[in-house]
Order: C-alpha cells, then sequence, then structure tokens
C-alpha cells in the first residue's frame, strides 16, 4: 500500500459504522467504538531487518503525517510509554490500551465533524510480535 491509499483508508474509517463485536476485519480488527487498521506490515526475526523496518514504517508514518497534518493541523507525538504506565493503575479504554502496548508513540488528531480520533503508530515496542504501521480510529477520547 501506498501513503496516498493509507490516507484514503484513513478516511474510509472515520466513517465507517463500527461493529457490535470485537473481532478481525477487512483491514486489521474492529469492534464496539474502534477500527485498527495494518497499513503495512513485516514479521522480521532478525534484528537488523527488523530495525531497517521499523526505520520505513517511520518515514512512512511521517508522510502520512504531513498529509494529516495540512488537513487537521499539527500535533507533537503522543507518548504512549505514559498510558502504558497509567494501564498499571487505572482502567484504560481498549483501543488506547492495546495501542500503548504495541507502541510507543503515536500521531493523533481530533477529526471535526466525526466524533472520531485518529492515531497513526509504528508497533515496534514487543520483538516477538511483527513490525506493523497501524491506524486507530476510534471515537473513545484519548485517555
Amino acid at each position: 500500500m501506498n501513503i496516498a491509499q493509507h490516507i484514503a483508508l484513513i478516511d474510509e474509517l472515520c466513517y465507517r459504522p463500527f461493529p457490535a463485536e470485537h473481532g478481525p476485519s477487512d483491514v486489521g480488527v474492529s469492534g464496539p467504538g474502534h477500527h485498527t487498521a495494518v497499513l503495512e506490515a513485516a514479521d522480521d526475526d532478525d534484528p537488523a531487518l527488523r530495525a531497517v523496518t521499523i526505520d520505513q514504517y517511520e518515514k512512512d508514518r511521517d508522510a502520512v503525517y504531513e498529509l494529516l497534518a495540512s488537513r487537521w493541523g499539527d500535533t507533537p507525538p503522543y507518548n504512549l510509554q505514559t498510558v502504558l504506565l497509567r494501564t498499571e493503575q487505572e482502567e484504560i479504554p481498549r483501543p488506547w490500551a492495546e495501542l500503548s502496548e504495541r507502541a510507543s508513540a503515536a500521531y493523533l488528531w481530533e477529526v471535526e465533524g466525526t466524533g472520531r480520533w485518529v492515531a497513526v503508530a509504528v508497533t515496534d515496542r514487543d520483538l516477538s510480535q511483527e513490525v506493523q504501521l497501524l491506524a486507530l480510529v476510534t471515537e473513545t477520547d484519548p485517555p
């Protein structure tokens, strides 16, 4: 998928209805109040290849950021490490808790007129999981 396709999918998810139950979707997983789309994925066991993949996905994330920021405004990276630490002390809503377990930071926008939030992140936290470039679209405010 290229950057234009990523943007088109994010736009579509901003208006796609949410399912009643959590489960797989045509783009990743969805559940009540959220869609998580896998924009890119690679399962590299070799640490050197994994590092190259992470670097490329971060560049792709930044390219998506540039296009969305021109539309919805510049935003600083959202620190998911803080969210992860908070999960030990409080109940964090499902899409945000899951994203914080998988990624260190995300770019985040509230999409005016939709009641939804969009986050774009690279899942690099767990070495046993594949590296993914994700887009999260949710009606749940970030913690």
